[in-house]
């Protein structure tokens, strides 16, 4: 019924045509990453009369959102001959020559075509302005102001996917743990961009290593209270939390597979395990073990890949096991404390926190080509990698800020940007996308 309503209030009715579509691609995972320069033009209710009220509002959230990519530019208007303020939001009242003078290689249109107050439908559509080319149009219907982030995020989404190919950076949701005492610490959640938050656990104990399922439904995450360890799932559908206790074992680690089975390390004292569990969350069977350590397993799209941390070569290090033939192979060659590894969605990187000489700092292997590459550089520690679901953005926990925080950093590196997570230590992000679920 939620996904109905929203479709109904936010939907994208319509797409726009009358020009030629645009081809513009970017490409954000080859290693000659290139920038992209957008300019926003006024948003407009007529020719040449600026949305000044929501249509404000929306642009300054959108601006927001794209500053999180770190291939985009935005064109500052003051660059703009003749202004940024147009006699028309599509051609042939468009005028692409003062923006192409500007530098700009995308310009984004907004028209509300009934006023910006109240309850009201927008346009938004994206132009190459080389060509005139259009990337994308969408019509969203019965906007209001409260309903301006929600529409600034599937519109950046529907950008974001046109360029790339991928637009879930901006339909992801971050579970994460914030800490606000000695053995007190529950799951939250986040837009990467740093709205929406909330707090969704509210047990005593201390919440760890949460994992969304892959149909947006459920936060996995390990609990540990002053009796025992368990396995905490949170329903998003009723907002309640179950807690699975497996009697005399701790457990370590839990992650979602694609076919929204969980398997989870567990130790009864032993070298932990790492088991598949059923759909009631009982072990189903065993997906890892031998005379050593082996946690933190995470999964490809496919399920056919899994990557662990392992302890068989002595100090911590990374594997992957292909889940069909049952080959194990060692992914960190450098080293003598690697962990934390977690698989991108495509099944080509692996990303682990290494213990240096500086303190934690996050690498990536390249599955591919069998090149390693390191991406962040402090200060602090830098723990707790996790892939987003287009496997470019890379979340992870740092203590550079003073404090424990949650950042953002991408398969290539780059400069690290904050989550605003709203103050207190924040640990293990983790990208799920709820709004997958039906």
């Amino acid at each position: 019924m939620k996904k109905r309503f929203l479709l109904l209030i936010f939907g994208l009715v319509l797409t726009l045509g009358g020009e030629a579509q645009a081809t513009a691609r970017v490409d954000i995972y080859g290693p000659g990453q290139n920038i992209v320069n957008l300019a926003l033009a006024a948003p407009i209710k007529g020719p040449q009369v600026q949305a000044a009220n929501m249509g404000a509002e929306l642009q300054k959230l959108v601006e927001q959102n794209l500053s999180f990519l770190p291939f985009m530019r935005l064109t500052d208007p003051r660059a703009v001959l003749s202004g940024v303020l147009l006699a028309g939001y599509e051609p042939p009242n468009l005028d692409f020559k003062r923006f192409q003078l500007a530098g700009s290689d995308i310009v984004v249109t907004t028209f509300w075509p009934d006023g910006d107050s109240g309850t009201r439908p927008v346009q938004i559509r994206a132009f190459e302005t080389n060509t005139g080319g259009r990337l994308f149009g969408k019509e969203y219907t019965k906007v209001s102001a409260k309903d301006l982030p929600e529409v600034a995020d599937r519109f950046c989404a529907d950008l974001l996917e046109a360029l790339t190919g991928d637009g879930s950076f901006f339909r992801s949701t971050l579970a994460f743990v914030k800490k606000n005492g000695k053995l007190s610490a529950n799951v939250w959640l986040v837009k990467p961009t740093g709205r929406d938050l909330r707090q969704v656990t509210n047990i005593p104990g201390e919440a760890m290593s949460p994992a969304w399922s892959p149909d947006g439904r459920f936060v996995v995450f390990a609990h540990i209270d002053e009796k025992s360890h368990s396995l905490g799932v949170w329903d998003r559908s009723s907002g309640k939390v179950q807690r699975i206790r497996f009697p005399g074992n701790v457990v370590i680690g839990p992650a979602f597979m694609p076919d929204n089975k969980v398997a989870v390390a567990l130790s009864n004292g032993k070298y932990p395990v790492i088991f598949q569990l059923n759909h009631v969350f009982q072990k189903e069977r065993i997906l890892e073990q031998d005379s050593s350590i082996n946690v933190s397993p995470t999964f490809d799209k496919t399920g056919t890949k899994m990557a662990f941390t392992s302890s068989r070569l002595g100090g911590p290090q990374i594997f992957l096991k292909d889940l069909r033939g049952g080959s194990v192979t060692r992914v960190s060659k450098n080293g003598t404390y690697n962990t934390e590894a977690n698989l991108s969605p495509d099944g080509t990187l692996v990303v682990y926190s290494r213990m240096t000489d500086f303190g934690h700092r996050i690498f990536v292997q390249d599955m591919l080509t069998g090149m390693e590459r390191q991406i962040t550089f402090g200060p602090g520690s830098d723990e707790q990698p996790a892939f987003c679901g287009d496997s470019y953005f890379i979340s992870f926990s740092s203590s550079r800020g003073g404090s424990r925080g949650i950042y953002l950093t991408t398969r290539h590196g780059g400069d690290a940007k904050q989550v605003p997570t709203g103050g207190g230590p924040a640990f293990f992000p983790r990208w799920g996308m709820p709004g997958a679920q039906k």
